[in-house]
């Protein structure tokens, strides 16, 4: 696809479902038949990870398996700024390269993941991320629908107005960060560690109990669990 027509298809996705994001992630599925589920994280760094939009529970569950875990084709393409398309979690090249991630997505009922990054240039906003419940590549075709997608939605998050959309995690009922974030400076002044490391002790802990890293947090910060005892 050129780039010209790239664009005009961009601003045109724009204007017909803009500014509400939940709505042009929702017009993606509609778009794209053959996508089951799609999910939204913004952030600006991996630990700074926040959920804006799931289409359903599976889109939900992978969200938080890659951010607990710290792998899966989200983590990738948001570091590498290249998709990560992943046409069979259940095959053994995703096996070695997510061992955590690709069992577990499996289980939560997605067998393909295909993730996109939401970047202009050097400016990184998050990822949008495309599961299947079936194993198979996305057609080129819709990888190109699926780039325009994650064009329109990178643009749509830069130019929102932050001041009208400040309380966009409280409606949408699900974003872990507020609560991560504040476990994470406290166990920072409990370890004396540095922020990455409290977060990847937190995030550790909540993988090795198995549990949600939201729960891990809630108990750090009302203080049912502290981290310089362990």
């Amino acid at each position: 696809m050129a780039g010209a027509e790239r664009r005009v298809r961009v601003f045109a996705l724009l204007a017909d479902n803009g500014p509400d994001v939940s709505r042009l992630c929702h017009s993606c599925l509609t778009q794209l038949p053959g996508v089951s589920g799609a999910g939204l994280a913004v952030c600006s760094t991996l630990a700074g990870r926040g959920v804006r939009y799931v289409s359903d529970e599976t889109s939900a569950n992978v969200e938080e398996l890659q951010f607990v875990l710290g792998e899966g084709p989200g983590v990738d393409a948001f570091s590498n700024g290249r998709p990560a398309l992943a046409a069979d979690l259940a095959d053994r090249e995703y096996a070695l390269r997510w061992p955590a991630f690709a069992p577990g997505a499996v289980l939560t009922g997605a067998r393909a993941l295909f993730a996109f990054p939401l970047r202009i240039g050097t400016i990184r906003v998050g990822v949008l991320d495309l599961y299947r419940d079936r194993p198979g590549p996305l057609g080129d075709e819709e990888v190109a629908d699926a780039l325009v997608f994650a064009d329109a939605v990178t643009m749509l998050l830069l130019t929102e107005d932050h001041s009208e959309t400040a309380d966009w995690q409280e409606q949408a009922g699900y974003d872990p960060r507020a609560v991560v974030h504040q476990a994470t400076g406290m166990v920072t002044v409990q370890t004396g560690g540095s922020i990455d490391e409290a977060f990847a002790r937190v995030r550790a802990f909540a993988y090795a109990e198995g549990r949600h890293l939201t729960d891990v947090a809630d108990d750090v910060v009302n203080h049912r669990l502290r981290f310089d005892d362990l």
